[in-house]
């Protein structure tokens, strides 16, 4: 298969009013969106609540701030924060029943549900950088290879930033699986994906959908998040980063990539939801002043839960990179504090160990069958 051709292209959904998009429609027929926005060739946040620090900023924060994170040996976290060898006859496919959600690490998590298995910003290098001798160095292991890996159809990526799109794992990603693997790419990433040999790309706006090739009845469609991109000194924000929406014949997930709190999760949770499943980060956070308009805490997390109308979510973005100065058990416990002010299960939005396996609803369409 070639470069997937411009008639296979999702054609894009009008962006102000979204009368043709699918989901469930919660009220008015025709509901407001937020478009991406884009001067001088480069994507821009349309939140208010974004306002990024500057140059001076960035200073403070690696120079001034305090890092709580206390890394410890790797006995002492074989003990906090074991790793687990996944069950690879247990994931080998996606599953009759329910939904399936490995978390391989960091932002890579395997999601099995309605007939396809789906890999959400792949990193299995260990550092996050520009090369393997710089950047920051993953504290836990992948539990897993690539070469260990299911058969994967389809891969999300969220945006470029080094811990999100990592480009060995893209390459080794392609060179198992070639055209059989589709990948799902923001707007302007198509040139990249395609230097690195990649040809089976569908790149998307927010709002825009699209399918596998062999199986149109799972949906794939970009929508908002609130962060920025860059790889180098000059493609600022020259790509644009977004949020998954994945829309099955009978589960719906959801992957927030990387983000600040922000007005689109109600807008995604009214449009698509309620979510049957959502990977949001938790992770990434300390000091607040700095990271608040590009990553959430975990109480900001629970609210894009709410937001989502989301009946499960597996916190994600945490204890793989020391990325920001919080201590690194802190976001779990912080996530149970805030589902306990908010009167909500820590089983409706929990956290697993690397390499752990979590079923879910996998008797709901096996009970449903036999009523």
């Amino acid at each position: 298969m070639s470069d997937v051709h411009p008639q296979e292209q999702p054609q894009p959904i009008p962006l102000e009013t979204t009368s043709g998009v699918s989901g469930d429609r919660n009220d008015e027929q025709s509901d407001v969106l937020q478009k991406s926005v884009r001067k001088n060739g480069r994507f821009q946040n349309p939140w208010p609540t974004f306002k990024i620090p500057g140059v001076r900023g960035v200073c403070k924060w690696m120079c001034c701030s305090t890092n709580y994170s206390g890394i410890p040996s790797k006995r002492e976290l074989d003990k906090t924060l074991p790793i687990l060898i996944p069950d690879m006859n247990e994931i080998k496919h996606a599953p009759p029943s329910g939904i399936r959600v490995t978390w391989i690490g960091h932002a890579t998590v395997l999601v099995q549900f309605d007939g396809v298995s789906i890999l959400t910003d792949p990193i299995f290098s260990k550092r996050c950088g520009p090369t393997q001798f710089m950047g920051p160095k993953r504290f836990r292991n992948p539990p897993c290879t690539i070469d260990e890996l299911p058969k994967i159809d389809a891969v999300l990526i969220s945006h470029t930033h080094f811990d999100h799109l990592d480009v060995n794992s893209v390459k080794k990603l392609n060179s198992r699986f070639g055209q059989s693997l589709r990948w799902f790419v923001p707007m302007g990433l198509l040139g990249w994906m395609q230097s690195v040999g990649c040809h089976n790309v569908v790149e998307l706006d927010w709002w825009q959908g699209s399918c596998l090739l062999s199986d149109s009845k799972v949906e794939f469609v970009f929508t908002p998040a609130q962060h920025w991109c860059r790889r180098s000194a000059f493609d600022l924000n020259k790509v644009l980063w977004g949020s998954w929406a994945v829309i099955g014949p009978h589960y719906k997930f959801f992957f927030s990539g990387d983000t600040g709190y922000c007005e689109a999760f109600q807008q995604i949770g009214k449009r698509y939801g309620p979510f049957d499943l959502a990977a949001l980060s938790i992770g990434a956070y300390t000091p607040q002043w700095f990271m608040k308009c590009q990553h959430v805490n975990p109480e900001e997390a629970v609210q894009i839960h709410q937001d989502l109308r989301a009946r499960k979510s597996i916190g994600i973005h945490w204890g793989t990179f020391a990325l920001a100065y919080e201590h690194y058990l802190e976001p779990p416990q912080n996530l149970r504090e805030a589902l306990e002010e908010r009167q909500l299960s820590d089983d409706e939005f929990f956290t697993v160990k690397h390499g752990e396996t979590r079923f879910l609803f996998e008797d709901e369409r096996r009970n449903q069958s036999t009523e």
